[in-house]
């Protein structure tokens, strides 16, 4: 449930109506290569994180096998992701509750939000987990139904039935070429970020391997079928052209054309469901993110304070950034926060380029050392990870085809420097500590 509440939020429900825009039917493909792209990832992580659960995940495992640079590079870099994440759903809860108590303004919902899932991150991590639960119960019951519903009409329960005209007509099953392929891809792959935090959250729990484990095994395929089965649904019943499609979201265009009563108003609802549920997620991720890197000397150390089992000043520091991320959107809506939006799109693509890196080390690494270890494995080691890496650099190519794409690039770039510059310095002056000792 904690991978579903990460990753299926309004994303899903109303952003994945613009990939829907940008590359027509094809998104159906698009959804199946990244959620493929995904499977294998999520795959090393399980590996890695089932023979070492850590708190920190990837970004421990990182700095063990490759280096202090690497970890730090993944760790902030997601952290940074999430905390990206929050203040978007944030602005986006508080947009929806304006419309419908109009005389608090957004930002004093946003407020209301951040301060009520900063309380609850803050008591104890079984509030986190209830909260979630119980929030992605309804996003899996909303998107179950909606699916049955959506069959049901390409059957024709609800008048006639569809067939193949929607996939082949209005331009065909590829209507805007490569170049919407492209930019749908973008889309696809941001709806996928946030599944990491599994492994995060699996470490806390009573019986970390076991629970990594069946998390990985259950959580990506569920989801695959979520967001393919959702897609499939969309360009079946409706054109992808329709204008609502991306304005108002494909599952409420899909509702809508089938006659379901209220169906924007029931959507709003789950939307605004989904955003909490992610920006509660978000919040749990980061912060044991930041406690992870502080603890291993890689932070500002006021952020490992622990009160009651939680990284209390982690989580407070997470949620100050998130609402300064939402004031910044308020103030430089086109510069500070479309910049702090475009590398946090391209941070989950760096993530994924490490962990790939960080598996091949520490799979070989036990393999000789600790072969017991390994109660999960990649399938078809090594080559299964190269054509991932190989993969990530691809989309990375595609970005660079284009001039916004670029602009993500340079900018995480330089992020990226910045990071592994202080991850390199850190890991020479261990070197120096260890060999002056």
């Amino acid at each position: 449930m904690i991978a579903l509440g990460g990753v299926i939020g309004a994303g899903l429900f109303v952003g994945s109506g613009v990939g829907i825009a940008a590359a027509g039917p094809a998104i159906v493909l698009l959804f199946m290569g990244t959620g493929a792209l995904v499977m294998l990832i999520m795959r090393m992580l399980g590996e890695m994180s089932a023979a070492r659960p850590s708190t920190g995940s990837f970004s421990v495992h990182a700095e063990e096998e490759v280096g202090s640079w690497a970890g730090t590079t993944s760790g902030w870099m997601y952290w940074l992701m999430l905390c990206a994440g929050v203040a978007a759903e944030a602005t986006a809860a508080g947009t929806i509750m304006h419309t419908w108590v109009s005389f608090i303004p957004a930002y004093g919902w946003v407020a209301i939000f951040m301060v009520f899932f900063c309380a609850s991150n803050l008591t104890a991590v079984k509030n986190f987990g209830e909260f979630e639960f119980w929030f992605s119960a309804i996003k899996v019951t909303t998107i179950v139904a909606f699916l049955v519903l959506g069959v049901l009409g390409i059957l024709g329960v609800f008048g006639d039935a569809p067939g193949t005209s929607h996939l082949t007509g209005h331009g065909g099953f590829f209507p805007t070429g490569v170049a919407g392929l492209a930019a749908g891809l973008l889309t696809t792959i941001s709806g996928f970020a946030g599944l990491e935090t599994v492994t995060i959250a699996a470490a806390e729990s009573d019986n970390p391997s076991r629970n990594v484990t069946r998390a990985v095994r259950t959580a990506v395929w569920r989801i695959a079928v979520f967001y393919i089965g959702s897609m499939a649904v969309v360009v079946t019943l409706v054109p992808w052209n329709n204008p609502k499609v991306a304005k108002d979201g494909p599952y409420v265009t899909v509702l809508d054309t089938l006659g379901i009563p209220a169906a924007g108003t029931i959507m709003q609802i789950v939307v605004l469901v989904a955003l909490l549920s992610a920006m509660n997620a978000n919040i749990y991720g980061s912060s044991r993110m930041a406690y992870s890197l502080v603890s291993r000397g890689q932070g500002p150390r006021f952020l490992g304070k622990v009160t009651r089992g939680v990284p209390a000043a982690a989580v407070l520091a997470s949620c100050v950034f998130g609402f300064a991320a939402v004031i910044a959107g308020i103030v430089w809506p086109t510069t500070v926060f479309a910049w702090l939006l475009n590398i946090a799109g391209c941070s989950v693509l760096v993530v994924w380029s490490i962990v790939c890196l960080t598996q091949l080390k520490m799979r070989r690494r036990l393999e000789r050392e600790a072969p017991e270890q390994l109660s999960v494995r990649m399938w078809a080691f090594p080559y299964l990870t190269w054509l991932t890496f190989a993969a990530i650099l691809g989309v990375f190519a595609v970005m660079a085809a284009s001039a916004d794409g670029r602009q993500q690039l340079i900018g995480t770039a330089v992020v990226v420097a910045a990071l592994a510059g202080a991850g390199h310095l850190k890991q020479r002056r261990d070197r120096r500590a260890a060999a002056g000792s």
